[in-house]
Formats: structure tokens, sequence, C-alpha cells
């Protein structure tokens, strides 16, 4: 039934649906249209000659012409040295003029087939002919026009309509439900006007068959009746929400309709699965109470409907009796049509009652707090323990900002943080950056980017173009599914078909195997949006055919729309991407201010958008590009095209949103997504409408979606930005902030301050004082003692558990843990426990616990900012002493499989720059006394941990030139131009070559 959206209240002979609950509420009603019936005009006709006259004249006129007039253009013989040195004449000229008009013609010749082709079969978006461009275009427009007014008009339907399918059971459908998308590109809409035409014909005398019984109202209760699923017009296509809407009196029953068609044949061959993924030109029977226009009763007569859709509602409904026997049992055939994600068992185990890292798709087994609450676990923020991939994203992130502080501050990058070490979280950042240890989950992360690359780079062998992928769902079971826009063929291995041609599907056990991919991220526009069963969907925002709305209050809007710009700008599955934020209270730009970006108000948005879309539209046409896939595989990938990702949190006005519609139809093949927000819930050319509601669900009927929303509340979301904030290099850069030099946690290194329990970390991992714990938890409490040794501010039990148990555990099996080392730690002499709890309920240690980092911190801050500057003589022992306790790498001889909680850790970073800042600053001490060769054992000693310090390279260079050995000195810059391999030796380390050893060149290319 064609159909515009309309701003006007509900026809007052529209049947009325019940109000739902609060909780619930159901979409807006639509205005039941009458069917307009676009029968073919005389300008059709006058087209569709014209094109045939056209298309004949360019296929069959053009080599005919050829052969008359200029005849066989190429040599008769083969060619010799003597035809270069020929005069050029005007008949030669006109034999390579015939020859490439010749090319041409067989190249446009192609191009007509390929169109034709993909007409008559429905397969959509045709192949694209290499090279082709306007020549292609051309033929698909004197195709389109000719089959207009032809019998085959209609078969373009399915190929437009057919744009996804999702999958069954557990797995409901994804925010890409194909009938609620417009085609991709202008032609596909232009193709999908016209065809809706011919099948209008059809619904209108449908519509004029059932007006009779509808006439009284007094059909019968248990009259069977059937409805023809309409085609699209514009953006609109047919649910069962609307058909329940419009002829049961309620959308949500539209499950009755569902009920009585699933798992039946349809006309296509193809059956009905879920009720949100429908295709027209389906036959629904409809329940007995059906009212209103487009039904067609049946088994009667039916004279106004076409013979062939009289025979396909015969047959389903035949279909109808023999499947189910009369009833609607679903048995039969149906049964067998398992859902893929059914046919891989769920794990044997039940889930954990307390999960440390949830699995990257799987839905918590508690709800999602509305966004304006403070819902916490445990003392943690629910919202970013329910939301895996985004608190990985912001964790690495964070990860990265603190190391590129830690190097800045030891080059002298900011003056006055050298040594500084990373400021300490309090309060609610603190509790953020628990929550985000605890929900983290790195390896979906990883496995994610991989899957992807590694399918890039597989179509890309076999000279194939990425198809559109309008959403991803990842299952509880780890399994990747890729919801397609239309079919794309078979995917290349190990991927596999999922629940039809418009789903593919890699299992977990698949994607473990796949190795870094040297290619361009795909899909970099995918970001999460919440959970629906034990499935996680992200929608990717770059493929959206136009806007995608969203309704609700402004503080449930702005806590999606930070989890989806966080999300955005921290993932690990894009390379890069540019995200413009408009409307935000808060500035995000900390999180990543390479990609992220505000601007002031809806004209700044709309100037910076029209120049972009332009810029975009002219590079895919000089690149020769459909759209941005294209331009990501093969030959042309290092151009990356990345997305550029628009978050409009502010409404705007109708006029506006008109404007920014009319810029976004083109946006989905640019790589350019909106997501725009609204107080109410009719956006102005929105394609796809969403709502949020205040006990945080995230609603969208018409796409089939009802998903517990992924969030980050206002709060939540000013504690992350104070961490990327405080973990800034430039942060707090004036000098005032040399406290940011003093460790968390000093410890007398006098011999009074001899420690009841001491462990070794730098090294071999050693514990003194203690006896050792019996074998079957000995692995489990030495790594819960060296979190706890690392963490001198506190550990969250939670964030202990998720870092011994990264699958998670129940919180039984964590507090016998805890008992026990707490047991194996003892007392102190004062009767207090060495393992303690504080106020805000973590797990501290108490004084007499130290490690060796503890004391080799203790000893560097003493000798450069305590005791030791004021006197050489202590500076140089305690520098001595700090040296001396650096064995080797932080726990050199930690289990395989164990302490993977180290890669959120920055302690890495943190340990070689303390060991290069103690050897630097103990051969100063030594070559002021022209000590050289204490300087050179000092710097040795310092290189064994921190082999990549440039700073200890350049400080043994200059401790070498002052023995005046001159052998010595080649050999070690010989040893240097070895370790720099192909990358050569850095600037700064060749001018100081330049400046102790002139004839250092030529040593490197005599050994070259």
């Amino acid at each position: 039934m064609p159909r515009r959206r309309t701003t006007s209240s509900a026809s007052s002979t529209a049947p009325s649906a019940p109000s739902a609950p609060s909780s619930s509420p159901t979409p807006r009603n639509r205005t039941p249209q009458p069917v307009r019936v676009r029968r073919r005009s005389f300008g059709d006709f006058v087209k569709a000659f014209f094109a045939f006259v056209a298309l004949a004249g360019l296929v069959a006129g053009v080599p005919v012409a050829l052969a008359l007039t200029v005849g066989w253009p190429l040599p008769g013989g083969a060619p010799s040295l003597d035809w270069l040195q020929r005069e050029i004449t005007v008949e030669t000229f006109l034999h390579i003029l015939t020859v490439i008009v010749w090319l041409a013609w067989a190249q446009f010749t192609a191009c007509v087939l390929v169109e034709v082709k993909a007409a008559l079969s429905g397969a959509g978006v045709p192949g694209r002919v290499p090279g082709s461009g306007p020549s292609q275009l051309l033929a698909r427009q004197l195709v389109a026009a000719l089959l207009l007014v032809g019998a085959t008009a209609a078969s373009l339907t399915p190929g437009l309509s057919q744009l996804g399918q999702s999958l069954e059971g557990s797995q409901r459908p994804a925010v890409a439900a194909a009938q609620q998308t417009p085609g991709l590109f202008a032609q596909q809409q232009e193709q999908a006007a016209a065809t809706a035409g011919a099948l209008a014909e059809q619904a209108g005398q449908a519509e004029q068959a059932a007006a009779r019984a509808d006439g009284g109202g007094s059909a019968a209760h248990g009259d069977t009746k059937y409805y023809r699923i309409q085609p699209p017009e514009g953006r609109h296509h047919d649910s069962l929400w609307e058909v329940a809407e419009r002829h049961l009196g309620d959308g949500r029953r539209y499950k009755e309709i569902f009920e009585l068609n699933k798992d039946r044949v349809q006309p296509d061959g193809s059956r009905l699965s879920e009720a949100s993924l429908i295709r027209p030109g389906w036959i629904m029977e409809m329940p007995g109470d059906a009212r209103g226009g487009e039904l067609v009763e049946m088994p009667d007569e039916a004279p106004n409907v076409s013979e062939q859709v009289q025979q396909q509602i015969s047959d389903y409904a035949r279909s109808g009796d023999h499947a189910q026997g009369g009833g609607h049992s679903g048995g039969g055939s149906g049964d067998a049509r398992v859902s893929l994600p059914e046919q891989r068992p769920a794990p044997a185990t039940p889930a954990p009652a307390t999960p440390a890292t949830p699995a990257p798709s799987a839905g918590q087994d508690h709800a999602t707090p509305a966004a304006g609450e403070a819902e916490a676990s445990f003392g943690l923020p629910e919202a970013l323990l329910a939301a895996p991939l985004l608190a990985a994203g912001l964790l690495g992130a964070l990860g990265r900002r603190r190391r590129q502080a830690l190097w800045q501050s030891a080059l002298g990058a900011v003056g006055g943080r050298r040594g500084m070490e990373p400021p300490t979280p309090t309060g609610d950042a603190q509790d953020v950056q628990d929550a985000l240890l605890v929900g983290a989950d790195p390896d979906g992360v990883r496995l994610l980017d991989r899957s992807l690359r590694g399918l890039a780079a597989s179509l890309a062998a076999e000279s194939r173009a990425l198809p559109v992928v309008y959403a991803a769902w990842m299952s509880g079971n780890g399994d990747l599914h890729l919801q397609l826009a239309q079919p794309a063929g078979k995917p290349p291995a190990p991927w596999q078909l999922g629940q039809d041609q418009t789903f593919w599907m890699l299992t977990r056990a698949d994607a473990e195997r796949y190795e870094e991919a040297e290619t361009a991220a795909p899909y970099p526009g995918l970001v999460s949006l919440g959970t629906m069963d034990d499935s996680r969907l992200l929608l990717n925002l770059e493929a959206v055919p136009g806007i995608v709305s969203l309704s609700g209050t402004e503080a449930d809007r702005a806590a999606v729309f930070a989890s989806v710009a966080a999300e955005l700008a921290t993932n690990g599955w894009s390379d890069r991407m540019t995200i413009t934020l408009v409307g935000f209270g808060d500035d995000l730009t900390p999180l990543a201010p390479n990609r992220i970006r505000h601007l002031d108000g809806f004209e700044d948005l709309f100037e910076t958008m029209s120049a972009e879309t332009r810029q975009r539209r002219g590079a895919l046409g000089a690149a020769g590009h459909d759209s941005v896939l294209t331009g990501r595989t093969g030959p042309a990938q290092h151009t990356r095209w990345a997305p550029h990702l628009v978050l409009l949190a502010a409404q705007p006005s109708d006029e506006e949103a008109l404007r920014l519609a009319e810029l976004a139809a083109d946006a989905g093949r640019l790589g350019i997504g909106y997501l725009v927000g609204t107080g109410g819930t009719d956006l102005p050319g929105a394609a796809w409408e969403m709502e949020i509601t205040g006990q945080g669900r995230l609603l969208a009927p018409l796409l089939g979606l009802e998903l517990d929303a992924q969030l980050l509340p206002v709060a939540q979301q000013r504690a992350v930005v104070e961490l990327f904030s405080d973990a800034d290099p430039e942060h707090g850069a004036d000098g005032s902030g040399g406290s940011g030099n003093r460790p968390p946690f000093l410890v007398d290194v006098s011999e009074q301050g001899r420690p009841a329990v001491y462990a070794r970390l730098v090294g071999t991992y050693e514990i003194i004082g203690l006896d050792a714990p019996d074998g079957d938890r000995s692995a489990q409490l030495h790594e819960a003692l060296a979190l706890l040794l690392l963490h001198r501010e506190g550990v969250h039990p939670r964030v202990l558990s998720s870092a011994l148990w990264p699958r998670g555990v129940t919180e039984d099996v964590r507090d016998a843990l805890l008992d026990r080392l707490r047991t194996w730690l003892g007392t102190d002499p004062d009767g207090g426990a060495r393992l303690r709890t504080d106020a805000t309920g973590r797990l501290t240690l108490a004084r007499s616990v130290v490690s060796d980092l503890d004391v080799l911190r203790s000893l560097y801050y003493e000798a450069t900012q305590g005791r030791g500057a004021g006197s050489r003589q202590v500076r140089g022992r305690l520098l001595t002493d700090a040296l001396v306790l650096v064995r080797g790498p932080l726990l050199a001889d930690r289990p395989e499989g164990r302490y993977r909680w180290l890669t959120h850790e920055i302690i890495d970073a943190q340990l070689p720059l303390l060991v290069a800042d103690t050897g630097l600053a103990l051969c100063e001490f030594h070559l002021e006394r022209d000590r050289a060769e204490k300087a050179i054992e000092a710097l040795n000693a310092a290189l064994r941990t921190a082999p990549a310090d440039e700073r200890l390279w350049h400080e043994l260079l200059r401790a070498t030139h002052a023995t005046d050995d001159t052998d010595r000195l080649r050999a070690l810059a010989a040893d240097l131009i070895g370790r720099s391999g192909a990358r050569g030796l850095p600037p700064r380390t060749e001018a100081l070559l330049d400046e102790l050893l002139p004839t250092w060149r030529d040593g490197a290319a005599a050994a070259g």
C-alpha cells in the first residue's frame, strides 16, 4: 500500500489502538491513506519507446554502421618493423578511432547485459563493469525506462526489498531489518518508485474486492482473509505492526498475524521466520476480525485481483491447510527450519553470579539503569559493567594516553614533570576506572577487529567488493553475525551463510584462528546500541540510508549519545574517523582529540557537512568508486575513506531537519552517518526511528527492535572525561604540580624500615617472610598479592575477581580465596590484619607488606628529591642500591595464561622509565668525577631492563667517548647500527655520532 508520512492526527474512521502502558509506549499511529493507483501514463510509453530506440541504435546500430562505413579496422597480417616508419595518413587515424569506438560499444553492451540481467533476476544492485562509469549509468536509465511499462517491471521489487533477514529464535531481528530501509543509491530509489506503481494497481484491485465485505462491517468473525504485503514508497516499508494497526485496531496484535503465517512457504519460495522481516509480494493470512481495504477473502472468488495474485493466494491457502492441519501448531516442515544461533548449543555451565568480564555480546543478568539514575553494583557504575566493548575501548585509550604522558615527561617534553607518576583517581573517577577494569572485554574487541579485517582481506583477494552491512550481532557464545543490506553471494571461508542469504556468520572458534590482516578497517562505523536476549547489537551508522532519529527525554537521549560518541572515539575496530558533535553539554574532546570535534550550532553543521558531502561525491567520482566500501579494498585501500559520523543531540527545527535529510539522502554510500535527537516522535526526514525510555529500553517497533540500551549517564561521562584529562601530558604542566613526581607509596629505606613481608617482583617472583601456600591455590594467591602490591591505593573486590577469573566467578569462590589470602598474609605484631578493607570497600595491604618496586621508587625519590638532593654521597649510595634491585623485567617467570590483567596496566612503561632514570642519574654522578667506566657499568645495567630507551644509548656513547678509546666507540656505533636494522638510526643518534665519531658513516658503508 503506497503511503506517505502525515503529521495530521489519525482519521476518525481509522480504528484506534488502545493506549499502551507507560513502560512500553507504542509508536505513533499513522493515518490510513487511500490507495493511489498509479496507472501507466502516455509519458511512460513515450519514455519506453525512446529508450528502446536508443538501446537498439547503440547496441545494434553502431556495429552495423561501423561495418558498412569503415569495415574491419585492424590490419590483415602480423605487424612488422616497417609499420613504424610509414606515414600516418587520414585513413590510419580513422582506423584508430574506429577501434576506440568498437571498444566503447563493447563496454556499453556489457553494461546493458549486466543491467538487464540484474533487473530480470531481482538481484538488487547490479555488478559494476570495470571502468564503465557514465556508460553503465546511461545503460541503467535506458533499461529502467524500458522495463517500466513492461511485464517484468514487478520483478525488480524483490531485489530492492529483500535487504535483510534476521535470526530466528533467541536471535531476534536487528536494526537493519530490511523492510524499513529504502534503497541505498539513487537508481534504486527510482526503481522502487517505478515498481511501486505496478504493484499498487494490484493492491487497488484487492481493496475493491475486500471493500464489499467491509462496507457494512458485518463480516463473520471466522471468515478467512488475506493481505498482500505492499511494495515500499520512498523510505516507507510495510510492516506487520502497521498492518495490525490498520486492520486489527492495535499494532500489538502483529503477533497474531505472525503466528498464523510463521514458516509457511511464500510465493517467492522463502518463509516468514521473524515478525519484523517481511517482503513485498508476500501473502499474510489475517485473523477473522480483520477489517479495512486491501484485504482479500478466500477461498471464494476475488474478481478484482489479477489472476497471478489469485493463484498465489490460493496456493498459500492450501499450504496453510496442508502444513498446519487447519490449526496453527507450528508443526510440520516449519519445525525443521532451525535458526542458525539455535544450531549452536548454549554453554553447559550456567552463567556465574558475578561475571568478571562480560561476554562481548551477552546480556547482563541485571537491568540497565535509566540514564539519570545513579544505580551501581557493589559501588561500581552498572552502565559500564554492561558495556564490554565500550569499556575495553575506553580502557585501551586511557592506557595509551597515560603511556604517552610518561614518555613525554621522561623526554622533557613537558617542563617540571620528569619522572611523573600518573595521578591516582579518587571518588567517581576511581569507581569508573574500576568499572572499566571489570567490564572490559578486550578479547571481544580483538576478535571483532580481526574478523572484520580478515573478511575484507579475503574479499579483496577474490576481487570482490565489500557488502553493505547494516548491523552486526555478537551472540552469547561468541559467534559474529553480519546482517547485509542485500544478498552478496557466498562469503569467503571461514565465514558461512547464516540464517539466509543476507546473513554472514563466523564462529568464535574460526575467529580465534584469524591472524592480523594488513588491510583497512572495513566497517569502522559499527557502534553498540544494546543487547537483545543474549546478543549484542552493533549498528553501522555510516551505512544507514539517511537520518537515524532518537526520541525520549533529554537526559535519556544524552546518555545514549554519550555512549555512542565514546565508543566511536575509542573503539578498536577502526583506523581513522571524524566525529562531529553538536548540542553536547559536556566536552568529550579529551577522549580522542584527533577524532572528536564540537560545533556550535546547526548552521555551522550544515555548512561543514555540505562541503564535506560535495567533496566526497567528487572524490568518489574521480576515483571511480560507487561507494566508500569499494575504496576500502583492493588497490585503493590506502585512501582509507574514513567515516564521518554526526551526532546532533540538540533537536533541529522542522526546516532544519528537512535540510539535513536532503543532505543525508546520499550519505550511505559516502560514509557519512547522522544520529539526531528529538523530543517528539516525528522527525521530518528520518529514515530509521528509535526511542529511549526512562527504564533504559531502546525501542524501534517498526524495525523490530527492543533492546536493553547501552548508556553512559552524565555522572559517569564526566568521570570518564576526568580520567582522560588527568592523563593528558599537558594537564597541570605549569610546573606547580611537583607532587606529581612523588610515588603513591613510600617505604622507609633505612635499616630500621625492614618489612615483615617482602616480595621481589622486578625479575623472578619471590616472597620473603611467608611460608609457601598449598599447591592448589598457590598460583592464585601469588597473583592476587602481586595485583595488590602494584595498587597500593586499594583494589575493588570485583576488580580482583575479574583479574583472576576473566570468564567470571561466583561470589563464594572469590570470598573463599580472599579468606585464604588473609590467612596466608597473617597479622602484624599489633594484631592488625595485613589484608584490610578500607572505607570504600577496597582491599589494601598493610605497610609491613612491601615489594622491591616500592623500594626502587622510594630510593630514586630519596636520591633525587629527598636526602640525596643535598648530599652527593647519599645520592650515589641510594642510586647504586636502587639499580642493584633491578634483576630483569617485571614478573619475569610468570606462568603462561596468568597475569593477563597486566595488559591494562602501565607498569610495563613505568618500570623501564624508572630504571632508565636511575641509570642516567647514576651515570651523571660518576661522570662528575670522571669515572667513565663506572658510568658505563651503570648504563649497561639499566639497558638490560630498558633496551629501547634512546637516552641510555646517547649517554653510553658520551661515556665511551670519555674513555678516549676510539676502537671501543666505533664498536659501539656498529652495534647501534646493527640494532637499528632497516629503520636506520634515529636522527638525534646520527647527529651525536657525527659529533663524537665523524668517521662512523665510513664504517657503516663498509659494513653494508
